[in-house]
């Protein structure tokens, strides 16, 4: 079983940057999709980003495109979230996932069937 755990969370001021891991343990995300959520107060979760790792495509929803970069590193059990230009409105829990054998992320938009969830980390974002 995949185990997914974040890090890279604070509290920062807007216009400044984060860079959020999340990290697989024992297990190699080559084949997977991985998404990036995101939960604010009071607000149903968001799906904001995504990788297919197996061919590299990526998605971002409209609010964080041009701001966040979704990132899978070499040995490809570690997916990044570069946040730049953070907005109040980007505080949230931000959480990822991880679906199996998942391709073509920029199609399918990230609604993969997600088996894997990580705790979250908190991003707040002051003005």
């Amino acid at each position: 079983q995949v185990q997914l755990v974040e890090s890279g969370g604070g509290e920062v001021h807007a216009g400044s940057s984060l860079r959020l891991s999340c990290v697989a343990s024992e297990y190699a995300l080559q084949y997977y999709a991985v998404g990036w959520f995101r939960q604010a107060p009071g607000k149903d979760r968001v799906g904001i980003s995504c990788i297919s790792n197996g061919d590299n495509s990526t998605y971002y929803i409209d609010a964080v495109k041009g701001r966040f970069t979704i990132s899978t590193d070499n040995a490809k059990d570690t997916v990044f979230l570069q946040m730049d230009a953070l907005e109040p409105d980007d505080t949230a829990i931000y959480s990822c996932a991880a679906a199996p054998r998942a391709y073509n992320a920029a199609h399918i938009r990230c609604q993969f069937r997600y088996e894997y969830w990580g705790q979250g980390t908190q991003v707040t974002v002051s003005s």
